[in-house]
């Protein structure tokens, strides 16, 4: 009943963005590792290769995608969207296109990586700025919430499952199924409607009318909140600059930026780590291994239940400093990981405990940082923090490779996790007051 009565309060439009991104994030996870299983499987790459494959999309398309943040600021946000989904669609489609006449060719997968890491930047920034315009502010952890669960449900099933169909497919055909799911999601987009429209309608209708009766109508700003008319001024220098001026310069966003930004590229580094220590060193099967992290994944759903309530229970400033914390205590358990049973168990205990504290983190965070940043600055914001994510993820990856040869795999992963312990200095500790905005609309119902 309660689901069912948000379900209302969110509304249509928000149901077809959340089928659009649960059917691309779940033919995401199905095709996880897609290509560079092919590039193994079929090209008979090494291991050099495999890596600068996943290096090179993320770096080169995080790069690529930086004037793309300010592009999207001053654009209707649906129709990116849509034009993402079309993209990452047909770079994936040309993979199976060209295995099928023998023409594929290492290159032209790093080409698809870097297209499609592009792509999902830019996807990422008009979703966010499109989710603060059509969600009510009251409402927007709700819906963060939705999408935080839906990741999680993905995660654990989406690998093990697309594990399966490569065994007995092949990966090229998980591909085409990934490619499929973004053109679903670019078909529920579309039935979204053009809200963008409506809104700047509505501004307009808000900007012309009399502040009095009697006076003449004015040509006042549309009101605070409704999204600004598209323009397309011409793309200067300093704008490419815009999304991390404003994260830098933010007193709430700063601090929180730079802990995300560490914690997730720690967690990421040492992920390769951990499949070398676990399966190479200690003996663990593959299906053990994906066993241990696919499991947990059930702490994000909980995690995702339990955000609103917490915040409506404790306040969202105090959930954030508390789970920003606590979800970097766990990971240095991982460097305690030993053969049989029981190690098996303590890598799922710490993951278990891990992505609890990430699934009520994640949508209060992401809720936190749309409150505090203005509508006309919210693709450069979400592009900026993005492309930050990706590149440093690519560096620390790099990083904590090279220490792991130096020092071994269980050392590397130690040191990620001490230094994860102090992570929480980041946080913000105090949140700047900001005013209440003004509700504009309420002259309409005068």
């Amino acid at each position: 009943m309660v689901a069912g009565a948000a379900g209302q309060r969110l509304g249509r439009e928000f149901r077809w963005l959340w089928t659009a991104y649960a059917v691309s994030v779940c033919g995401t996870r199905l095709a996880f590792d897609a290509l560079p299983l092919i590039a193994v499987l079929v090209l008979d790459v090494g291991p050099a290769e495999v890596s600068a494959l996943a290096a090179t999309g993320l770096a080169v398309g995080a790069a690529v995608a930086v004037p793309l943040g300010p592009w999207v600021e001053f654009r209707r946000k649906r129709p990116v969207m849509i034009g993402t989904d079309l993209l990452r669609a047909g770079a994936l489609l040309t993979v199976p296109a060209a295995y099928a006449l023998d023409l594929l060719s290492f290159p032209q997968l790093l080409l698809v990586s870097v297209v499609v890491a592009a792509a999902d930047i830019t996807f990422g920034a008009a979703s966010g700025a499109f989710l603060k315009s059509l969600v009510p502010p009251e409402h927007l952890l709700a819906a963060n919430g939705r999408f935080e669960a839906t990741n999680w449900t993905a995660t654990m099933l989406g690998p093990p499952l697309g594990g399966a169909a490569i065994g007995l497919l092949g990966p090229v055909v998980t591909l085409v199924t990934d490619a499929v799911s973004y053109l679903l999601s670019a078909t529920a987009l579309r039935a979204i409607g053009d809200t963008e429209r409506s809104a700047e309608r509505l501004g307009e209708r808000l900007s012309k009318r009399p502040a009095h009766p009697g006076e003449a109508p004015t040509e006042e700003a549309p009101a605070e909140g409704t999204p600004p008319e598209p323009a397309a001024p011409r793309l200067r220098a300093r704008e490419l600059l815009e999304g991390w001026r404003y994260i830098l310069t933010s007193p709430a966003l700063r601090p929180l930026f730079l802990n995300t930004i560490l914690v997730n590229g720690l967690i990421m580094a040492t992920a390769p780590l951990l499949l070398v220590l676990m399966v190479g060193e200690l003996g663990f099967t593959p299906w053990q291994y994906g066993l241990a992290f696919a499991l947990p994944c059930v702490g994000g759903l909980i995690g995702s239940r339990l955000a609103r309530r917490l915040v409506a229970r404790h306040g969202q400033h105090r959930v954030l400093l508390a789970t920003g914390a606590l979800r970097a205590c766990w990971p240095v358990g991982l460097a305690f990981i030993h053969p049989g049973a029981t190690g098996l168990v303590l890598v799922m205990a710490v993951e278990l405990g891990l992505i609890t504290c990430m699934g009520v983190f994640n949508p209060v965070m992401a809720t936190y940082r749309l409150d505090e940043t203005p509508p006309d600055r919210v693709a450069r914001t979400l592009s900026a923090w993005s492309v930050t994510s990706k590149l440093t993820i690519a560096v620390l990856t790099a990083v904590w490779g090279l220490l792991a040869a130096a020092t071994g795999p269980r050392t590397a992963v130690a040191a990620a996790g001490a230094l994860m312990l102090a992570t929480p200095l980041l946080l913000p500790r105090h949140r700047p007051a900001r005013p209440s905005p003004k509700d504009d609309t309420a002259e309409l119902k005068g």
